[in-house]
């Protein structure tokens, strides 16, 4: 099935290096390289019940020195970044914290013009004075965790805001003239095909410029995992996922990668760094990074990060860094996800063979997903590898 967090969050790897021959058809920033900052934000109000992210509801004491850790962190290493293209500040729930620390970190990144820089919300949180804060200091997007707009499902997936806030959240974002993504999960355990008609429609009556529709997917040690009745149905996501992808293509959107549909203009420039193989430095707990063909992580928990940067050494809790081969391999596995998909070149003729209804040639020679591709995405990804 889709996989539904393989690049987006920071508690998952998710930097595969690679090349950056996909960057051609992007065409994001001509004349720079791209180059991108993760900052995590571990705090949340509530964890839900699908959750398996590095977040925690009892470390709010910590949130202040936190903050500061990471603007610590990016200030010493700001004199060694290239030029950034795109932050995102994920978790967690960055709205949840204070808006000016946040911004006091994002203050310290070296920021190229025109950059992207996005912040996650949550609907509850999002005012006009928080809103008109972010967008004065810099950020340039906000992305709702919306999920569902239906209570009952929101309920099953362990979620607590209220769905009439997404509106008034939505007119926040944009009265104060920001782009705004709208995340939504399917596949949540009674959700009917009703129920996921209803969100689709009220998202895009919404007119975000991008949005972001993850197929619900049980992790280990969460409370979804240990309740079997409330687990996904292969079938119904599937379908959920056919139809999340013809009414958005039908109200002007474009499928960019498996989970992702946009306005022409509005793809997320920080999410296509990760499909390209670009390079990103990790700030926060958890955090993963690519540099110069490594991919790290930092500690996990707020305390270990706190204790190292504060110390004065380095964050950092593990690295690797793959052979040419196992690289290759992976930049294929990622542009596969993309619109643009590989070049026919580098898939062998059997395979594509093997793949005949889930895969497509294009006329300029490229192999892309067809829609039933898409919904065996990670299948076709490894069999092409």
């Amino acid at each position: 099935m889709i996989g539904p967090y393989f690049v987006t969050q920071g508690g998952i790897w998710c930097c595969l290096g690679g090349t950056h021959e996909a960057d051609h058809h992007w065409g994001a920033y001509p004349s720079i390289v791209a180059f991108g900052v993760y900052l995590h934000v571990p705090f949340c109000r509530h964890r839900c019940d699908y959750c398996a992210f590095a977040t925690w509801t009892d470390r709010h004491h910590l949130e202040a020195r936190y903050l500061e850790a990471c603007r610590r962190q990016v200030a010493e290493a700001a004199h060694a970044l290239p030029p950034v293209t795109s932050v995102f500040v994920g978790g967690g729930t960055p709205s949840l914290v204070d808006p000016d620390a946040l911004l006091a970190v994002l203050a310290e990144v070296p920021l190229a013009d025109g950059a992207e820089v996005t912040v996650e919300c949550n609907p509850d949180d999002l005012t006009d004075e928080r809103a008109a804060r972010y967008a004065a200091g810099g950020v340039t997007r906000l992305s709702l965790g919306v999920q569902s707009l239906v209570p009952e499902v929101l309920a099953t997936l362990g979620r607590e805001h209220d769905p009439a806030n997404v509106t008034r959240a939505v007119a926040a974002t944009r009265r104060a003239g920001l782009d705004l993504n709208v995340d939504l999960v399917y596949g949540a355990a009674g959700e009917t095909p009703e129920q996921w008609a209803a969100t689709v429609e009220a998202t895009v009556a919404l007119a975000p410029d991008h949005v972001s529709a993850y197929a619900l997917t049980v992790e280990a040690g969460t409370p979804l995992a240990a309740d079997p009745a409330r687990h996904p149905d292969d079938d119904t996501q599937a379908d959920q996922y056919l139809y999340v992808t013809e009414a958005l293509g039908a109200a002007g959107y474009e499928w960019y990668e498996i989970s992702n549909w946009a306005r022409p203009g509005h793809e997320c420039r920080h999410n296509l760094l990760y499909w390209t193989g670009g390079e990103y430095l990790a700030v926060g707990c958890a955090a993963h990074g690519h540099l110069g063909g490594r991919r790290y992580w930092n500690h996990r928990t707020p305390e270990r990060y706190l204790d190292a940067v504060e110390a004065g050494r380095s964050p950092e809790s593990g690295a690797e860094e793959l052979e040419p081969a196992e690289r290759a391999a992976e930049s294929r596995q990622l542009a596969i996800r993309t619109r643009y998909g590989v070049a026919a070149g580098e898939v062998d003729d059997g395979a594509l063979a093997d793949l005949s209804g889930l895969v497509a040639r294009t006329d300029d020679g490229r192999v892309v997903l067809t829609p039933a591709g898409r919904l065996l995405a990670n299948e076709v990804a490894i069999r092409i590898g």
